[in-house]
């Protein structure tokens, strides 16, 4: 059996403050386990603010280290900030000379055997009942650009918790969140492939449109036929 992967001091410092605030959300993991060793692509959707501390805890508990991809901003705040970048959280810069460096980041973390967690809708949907919006196609060229297993995973039932637009937060009483992690997605058939933005397009939507056929397990309902598209996402210039 696989031991816990090794943290150091900032990871069980987060995991001590992680721990109690995660315990808002009732949280079942449901599907497969994630891998307890070796390098891995975990793509996520995104509903809620508090994702990430659901997600990082759900990963931990998986015995691994969460390198989850974050908005540059969240690593200048105080404290908070300081704590995700002593554990391994990769800043995302957009609409920057920077934007290729966290890709570069994200993709030398997973040659080096790591877990990263990547959001691919770029922040929390914009889509009115919650189902995953447009996504962005940083994700393609992560999976496309290591050899790591591309894992789907679903999560709802943070959005009751804290709902980042109507700016509610619900500790009490506790929510219910269910984590669905899905089969690993086959791309073998586009790696070694020119890399387009229609090749990338393309397998951004494939993996996730799996993401949302988890998250219409959960929810038990049909998932829409099209992601939402903002009004800012017009075109995919400024995909990442």
């Amino acid at each position: 059996m696989a031991r816990r992967e090794k943290g150091g001091f900032w990871v069980g410092l987060a995991a001590a403050l992680l721990y109690p605030l995660s315990a808002i959300g009732k949280v079942t993991q449901r599907g497969n386990r994630l891998p307890r060793e070796g390098a891995a692509l975990v793509v996520m959707n995104h509903v809620s603010h508090f994702d990430p501390v659901i997600d990082g805890v759900f990963v931990h508990k998986n015995k691994r280290v969460p390198r989850i991809l974050s908005k540059e901003k969240v690593l200048r705040m105080p404290i908070f900030g300081r704590i995700a970048r002593g554990v391994g959280t990769i800043p995302v810069y957009r609409g920057t000379n920077d934007a290729k460096a966290s890709l570069s980041a994200a993709i030398t973390a997973l040659e080096e055997g790591k877990l990263v967690v990547i959001y691919p809708e770029g922040s929390i949907t914009k889509d009115p009942a919650g189902w995953p919006m447009y996504p962005r196609t940083g994700v393609a060229r992560l999976a496309l650009e290591s050899t790591a297993p591309v894992i789907p995973v679903a999560r709802w039932g943070t959005q009751a918790i804290l709902n980042g637009y109507e700016k509610k937060f619900r500790p009490f009483p506790r929510k219910p969140v269910t984590i669905l992690v899905g089969d690993p997605v086959d791309i073998s058939a586009y790696r070694g492939q020119e890399i387009t933005p229609e090749l990338l397009r393309e397998v951004t939507h494939m993996l996730m449109e799996r993401v949302r056929e988890l998250v219409a397990e959960i929810r038990q309902e049909p998932a829409p036929a099209e992601f939402f598209r903002p009004a800012e996402r017009s075109d995919d210039k400024r995909a990442s």
